[in-house]
Order: structure tokens, then C-alpha cells, then sequence
């Protein structure tokens, strides 16, 4: 973290030498745009101030620019001298975005007399904090956003701003699930008293919010005040019963390795957040919104005792439906029906756990002079069965449990 560097209280750091170390972090000279293409009295704001703040900064950041005026127009003047894209965001508060090499770079003119008059417009002390843009960078940070990031404290910097936008009230959560950041109490209630406000936000920035985050590293401390908060209500009224349940946590999914948790816990989370028709007003995907229909399924079947009570018929279809998403369902075994379950999971050749014929159609119509059609397609669907539970050990055995089939289900032919 950049700012361990500095002795605490922060306040008590010269600022002139926490600028040049956020500045030498920031790396502009590695940015696509050149400094003097800039407008005297611009400054970076937001996100990467904060994340270089926090030693987290990736080394192609989207940047957060504040103009002193015209931010559309300068945008559209950078694209047509720098072979960009200017995209407008919004023309009526002047916000666009320029597209460049693989960069996002947004312009924004500056709203009231100064710079320290925009930052009060912010969503949250900790991106409230920005540094100009000169050849003497200074670090301007009026809300005192430094310490709430020391303290890993998220506060909002006014209640009205949030209801501006809306969608800030769960952007409070994500930032707190992508930071590890306890919201403040005064902060938590706006969040929860405005939340309905939540309902005039388009669906599709709702969306990047929640899957932002499910896939966050610390969303086991943030679903219980999702919860609470209720957000997910406005989109769910039949998910309630569903809430009553423990959400999946890192906790319960610590036989997994990183691998398998980074797909395994953002599905079973977003199952456990939103309902089929919650998904589908939210603009998900046809497969995301099919994974979180056929995992549910089966997490309403859990029969307690690891789906032994299932007939063969229903084992294959759990496996088959889930196969690539198995661990999702494995998190809600017991610790050693986990373990059992992965350790066969990840054996590819386990024929239960990976379904497959053990003879493929071609072979089959080859051997058997069967031709191609729903017959066959039976028939394969069987072989598969046979293998999964043992019962076909060889290509033999398979052949012959094949001629044994088609003996016995001429009605077909």
C-alpha cells in the first residue's frame, strides 16, 4: 500500500512529497494523451487516485479527467487529432469519453468555481481526492478521502449526492466489497433509506454493479448488508424465500482451489441474489441467466445426504446439466462429501462426473447398421447411463449392451 510508506497521521506528511510519489506511480508520460494536450487547470480525479493511493493501480488505468469547460468539444477536437473515439455520456453535464489504444479516458467539465467545488459533487470521500495536472502536481483533497482510505472507511460526502444518482447507493457496497471498506453507519442508513430510488437506474448499470460485485474479492461481507439493505427487492419480490438461506461464502468454498472458487462463488452468489425473472430484468445474458436457472434447479433437490436419494436417471441429468459448473452446487455439501465430489470433478476420465458414450454415433451406425435419428440418439443416451454407473468397462461391453438394446427396442425401427 503507497500510503504505508508514509509515517501516520497523514495529515502530517508533506503533501508536496505525496504528490510526487502518486505522480511517479501515475506514470502520465506512459498515458496515450500528452500532457500539453490538456487545458490549464485540468486535473485526474476519482479512481485512479485513489487505487495508486491503495498500490493497486494497473498499468493501463481508465482515467477520470476534470476540464475546466467544453469537455465534449475538447474530447471530440483529441479523437480527430489522435485517430480516437469520442463518446458522448452525457451532452446535457458535459461528459464524454475518449476511446484511444485500448485506454478509457473520461472528460467531464469542472461543476462550480474550482476544483474543490466539483469534488463536493463526488459519490464518496475516498474518490473525492484528485491531483493536477502540471509540472508542480499538487494533491487536492478537501474531504479528507486519505484518511477514510487509511482507515478503510467508506463515507459518502453528502446525502443529496447520492440521490443524484442513484446507482451510487450500490456502488457503495461494490467499492466496499473491491476494497475491503466498512461502510460508515450514518452513510449504511442513506444507503438503505433511498434504496428505492434504486428502480429509476437503467437495468444495464444495475447489472455491471452486481456482477462487479459477486466476483469481488471480499463479497462475503458485503451480501449480509446487501441484504438488509434490500436492494435486490425492487427486481425479486418471489427471492425472499431463497434469502432465507446461508449465501455462499470463501468459507464453505475453502476445498477449492483459486481457480475453481473465481467461477464457482460469482455464480452460486448471483443465484442466491436474484431470481430467473431478477436476471432477466437486469439484462443478463441468455447463458448467465440459463447457468443460474439449471444450478437453482438442482440446489432445490439437495436431498441433505450428497443426491443419493436420486434415481440413476436424475444423478446423469444433475451431471450432465451441471457439469462445467459443478463446484457452484459442491459448496453446498458437507466438508466431506465436498471433498469426494471434487476429487472426482476434477478426475476427467470419471464417467459420472464428465457423462459421455462410450461408443460415438458414427461407430455405432458402422457397427450396428443403425442409421442416423432419434433412435440412435436414445440409444447413445443409454450407452452413456450404462458407463456412467459402472456398468461398461471396454469397447466390448459397450458393443454388446448396444445389440442387447436395439434387440429389445425394435418398436423404434
Amino acid at each position: 500500500m503507497l500510503l504505508s510508506q508514509f509515517d501516520l497521521p497523514i495529515l502530517d506528511v508533506d503533501k508536496n512529497v505525496l504528490a510526487k510519489a502518486v505522480w511517479e506511480k501515475l506514470n502520465p508520460e506512459g498515458w496515450p494523451l500528452k500532457l500539453d494536450q490538456l487545458p490549464d487547470g485540468t486535473a485526474l480525479v476519482g479512481g485512479a487516485v485513489r487505487d495508486v493511493l491503495l498500490g493497486r493501480l494497473d498499468a493501463r488505468q481508465d482515467l477520470d479527467l476534470v476540464v475546466p469547460s467544453q469537455a465534449v468539444k475538447l474530447t471530440r477536437f483529441l479523437a480527430s487529432q489522435v485517430d480516437g473515439t469520442c463518446v458522448i455520456l452525457d451532452e446535457e453535464r458535459d461528459m464524454a469519453r475518449l476511446v484511444l489504444k485500448n485506454w478509457t479516458i473520461d472528460l467531464t467539465s469542472q461543476i462550480g468555481n474550482n476544483l474543490e467545488d466539483d469534488l463536493l459533487r463526488r459519490d464518496f470521500k475516498i474518490n473525492a481526492i484528485a491531483i493536477t495536472l502540471h509540472s508542480h502536481p499538487r494533491i487536492i483533497d478537501p474531504l479528507g478521502g486519505i484518511q477514510d482510505l487509511l482507515a478503510h472507511r467508506l463515507v459518502a460526502v453528502r446525502e443529496q449526492n447520492l440521490i443524484d444518482d442513484p446507482l451510487r447507493l450500490l456502488r457503495g457496497l461494490r467499492l466496499a466489497a473491491e476494497l475491503n471498506l466498512k461502510i460508515a453507519p450514518q452513510t449504511f442508513e442513506w444507503l438503505k433509506g433511498h434504496a428505492k430510488k434504486l428502480s429509476s437506474v437503467a437495468p444495464e448499470r444495475i447489472h455491471g454493479e452486481i456482477q462487479r460485485i459477486v466476483h469481488a474479492p471480499w463479497a462475503d461481507e458485503v451480501m449480509p448488508p446487501l441484504k438488509e439493505v434490500c436492494f435486490m427487492n425492487l427486481w425479486d419480490q418471489d427471492q425472499k424465500a431463497q434469502w432465507d438461506q446461508q449465501p455462499p461464502t470463501l468459507k464453505v468454498a475453502k476445498a477449492l482451489t483459486i481457480s475453481e472458487r473465481s467461477f464457482a462463488l460469482p455464480l452460486a452468489r448471483l443465484t442466491h441474489l436474484l431470481s430467473d425473472e431478477g436476471l432477466k430484468k437486469l439484462r443478463f445474458s441468455r447463458k448467465q441467466c440459463n447457468r443460474c436457472q439449471v444450478l437453482r434447479k438442482w440446489q432445490l433437490r439437495n436431498d441433505g445426504v450428497a443426491f443419493q436419494s436420486l434415481t440413476e436417471v436424475d444423478r446423469l441429468n444433475l451431471h450432465q446439466d451441471l457439469e462445467d459448473d459443478l463446484p457452484a452446487l459442491i459448496i453446498s455439501l458437507s466438508g466431506i462429501d465436498q471433498m469426494n465430489w471434487l476429487k472426482r470433478w476434477r478426475d476427467l476420465k470419471d464417467p459420472l462426473f464428465h457423462p459421455a458414450s462410450p461408443l460415438d454415433g458414427r461407430t455405432l451406425q458402422d457397427n450396428l447398421e443403425i442409421s442416423s435419428g432419434p433412435q440412435l440418439g436414445k440409444l447413445m443416451s443409454h450407452l452413456c447411463n450404462e458407463r456412467a454407473f459402472g456398468r461398461l468397462l471396454n469397447r466390448d461391453d459397450a458393443l454388446t449392451a448396444a445389440r442387447y438394446w436395439l434387440k429389445h427396442n425394435n418398436t423404434l425401427l
